[in-house]
């Protein structure tokens, strides 16, 4: 029982792990998980801001011999570090527990409180004391409840949650943003135990913020709760300014040590050197996400609808859990303030901050809002044993409640998190490259849903590696075309001379200055001719029909004269070929989840979208064998897609 009550925190953290397994996904999701999984595999640089401490330890811990896929083993990774971050959790909260009376607030003097003491009904205090005393016999069992249950609520939130199931950024910033609470903590008790002492825990937590400042900058976000806790313990004076620096002095190399790994790897030019932060202006550029600010603080409306979604969203994150957790706001306001003050700073600053960040999928930069309710719910569950005056039988009915808490949240969360059953993206990108022709170039800006997962299976499983595979996003950053010589020696070599011109125009826009937007689109428009051109004099074009869709119509996209757009498979195929263009016939295989998302339900609608266009094509050009394919794999794969009037009567057998 001894090695329970001393290992409890690692045994929680492995039943939490295998709770992840089963929602783990087998596979790439959406967004960045195919150039995040790239940047660990092959050692490369990273979207903004750089995340080099993730890409390295996902780089050694590669080796480690698993019968698995590569996509399969860095998302266990993500698993392992969520389910580290909950065992650290759980960790800090013991000490938190062990250490409660230091976060008391008590602003009576002791004489005041002897005076209240002395007026007591002595009868009443006789009656009460044993009482006391029992309530004292069982709490380790008030202890151990509260931190399992606070624990397992925090782990089964569905954002938490979901971290876990993928290669992300987030799974790691979960285990270093819990040890820097742990070692700030730490670092505050000992402060309180020997008053006006500099302790050696304010170094490791020092070392530990660099750390978590290495993979996420969303590590400032604690900073006011960390400077709520040092001040309050050693004041604001010059012997404190001067401790800070002492700190600085451990934060600091750690933090260029690590950082340093962007632009030496850069300088070896890897397989994905996003940015290509090789000088100080372009490291300072990708480390502070320069290219993403244009989304921060962009206007008031953004904060409100990013509020509001927060507010909306918040319920589902911990269901009945979100009550106990409100409980220890309460609780620990009148209990235990600065406990309190550290968590509600932690809390509110984090939505204040996020709210400004004008993105769809912000749910994941709450991270640390949700953590400080964890906290909360801990201190919650102690609270209310300690008032019951509970018993070993109290303590066991408050367990079977809390299971019932848990057990909704874990029912609900689960159905939402679950991504055991996705192999969507890997179907499509897999899909869309084996569609396209040999030495085609392949012009698309659908990053969430495909082109993130080109660049692994063609950087780390060598699919297809034929396809020049072009982001029209990416073309507005200099650093991009060097990434696309490095892959595709001469790609641009018939014209460098408008490229030169372009990044020259771009210089004053990267550093804020006053620049010629005009020219700016002007060559970028160029380009983009010129890339489809050159794709042209090697082999086949295809363009995402996001393009055909919205920058042809537009007029920003100008395809190069005497060329024409055919319905492919998948994309549109740009020909010089006026008459009737063959194109592959639809026997691929697209799984869907059973509990789609935005991002699956948007490719079952592409794919379904465009095998219409081409069987309206098939019946333009009078081929009703090849119409009654597309229509059938219509029906038979998509069967809630609305069909075209012309289509209906075709496609009523099996493909």
């Amino acid at each position: 029982m001894k090695y329970i009550e001393k290992y409890f925190y690692l045994i929680l953290g492995i039943i939490v792990f295998l709770i992840y397994l089963t929602t783990l996904a087998p596979s790439l999701l959406e967004i960045d998980s195919g150039e995040l999984a790239t940047v660990q595999l092959t050692l490369g640089i990273a979207h903004p801001t750089g995340y080099p401490l993730f890409t390295i330890l996902g780089y050694l811990l590669s080796f480690i011999p698993l019968s698995a896929s590569k996509i399969y083993q860095v998302n266990l990774y993500a698993a392992i570090s969520c389910a580290i971050g909950i065992s650290i959790f759980a960790y800090t909260a013991k000490v938190i527990l062990d250490n409660i009376e230091i976060f008391a607030t008590n602003k009576k003097s002791k004489k005041a409180a002897a005076r209240k003491e002395n007026k007591k009904n002595k009868k009443l205090e006789t009656a009460v004391k044993p009482i006391q005393e029992k309530a004292s016999e069982f709490l380790p069992y008030f202890k151990y409840a509260a931190i399992i249950f606070g624990s397992v609520i925090l782990a089964l939130s569905k954002t938490y949650w979901e971290q876990s199931n993928g290669v992300e950024v987030y799974s790691l910033h979960a285990v270093f943003i819990n040890l820097v609470i742990l070692w700030v903590i730490k670092a505050y008790i000992k402060s309180k135990e020997e008053p006006g002492t500099f302790n050696k825990y304010w170094y490791y937590f020092a070392g530990v913020l660099a750390l978590c400042f290495s993979n996420h900058m969303t590590t400032i976000l604690i900073l006011p709760a960390i400077a709520y806790f040092y001040f309050s313990a050693y004041k604001l004076n010059g012997k404190s300014v001067k401790q800070i620096g002492l700190m600085l002095l451990v934060f600091f190399p750690i933090l260029a040590i690590i950082y340093s790994y962007l632009p030496i790897r850069s300088a070896q030019n890897p397989l994905l050197n996003w940015g290509a932060p090789t000088n100080i202006e372009r490291l300072l550029r990708h480390i502070s996400g320069k290219q993403y600010q244009v989304w921060m603080f962009s206007s008031t409306e953004a904060a409100q609808k990013q509020l509001s979604y927060f507010l909306s969203n918040l319920p589902s994150e911990f269901y009945l859990g979100l009550l106990v957790a409100f409980g220890g706001m309460v609780y620990s306001f009148i209990k235990s303030r600065k406990f309190f003050y550290f968590f509600i700073i932690s809390f509110l600053f984090t939505i204040a901050y996020v709210i400004n960040y004008d993105i769809k999928d912000i749910d994941s930069y709450f991270l640390l809002s949700y953590i400080s309710l964890g906290f909360f719910t801990v201190i919650s569950i102690y609270g209310a044993l300690v008032l019951l005056n509970a018993n070993k039988n109290i303590v066991y009915a408050a367990c079977g409640v809390l299971l019932v808490v848990a057990g909704i949240e874990f029912h609900y969360n689960q159905k939402e998190t679950d991504k055991s059953d996705i192999y969507t993206f890997e179907d499509y990108t897999k899909s869309i490259l084996n569609a396209c022709s040999k030495n085609s170039t392949l012009f698309s800006y659908q990053w969430d849903y495909f082109l993130a997962g080109t660049i692994y299976y063609q950087k780390v499983e060598n699919l297809r590696p034929d396809v020049i595979v072009v982001d029209k996003e990416l073309l507005r950053r200099s650093w991009y075309y060097n990434q696309l010589n490095t892959n595709h020696p001469g790609l641009t070599k018939s014209f460098d001379n408008v490229i030169e011109q372009f990044q020259e125009a771009l210089v004053p826009f990267d550093r804020s200055e006053a620049f010629d937007g005009q020219r700016l689109e002007t060559l970028y428009r160029e380009i983009m001719k010129r890339i489809i051109s050159t794709g042209l004099e090697k082999g086949d074009v295809y363009l995402g029909p996001e393009l055909v869709e919205n920058e042809l119509q537009k007029g920003e996209l100008v395809l190069p004269d005497s060329v024409n757009l055919v319905p492919d498979l998948f994309l549109y195929k740009v020909t010089k070929n006026r008459g009737y263009v063959d194109a592959p016939l639809p026997y691929f295989t697209l799984r869907f989840p059973k509990t789609g998302n935005f991002y699956t339900d948007f490719i079952k609608n592409q794919a379904a979208t465009m095998l219409a266009r081409r069987a309206l094509y098939e019946l333009k050009y009078q081929k009703p064998e090849r119409t009654e394919l597309y229509v059938r794999k219509i029906k038979q794969d998509f069967p809630d897609y609305p069909l075209p009037k012309e289509l209906q009567q075709f496609g009523n057998g099996r493909i």
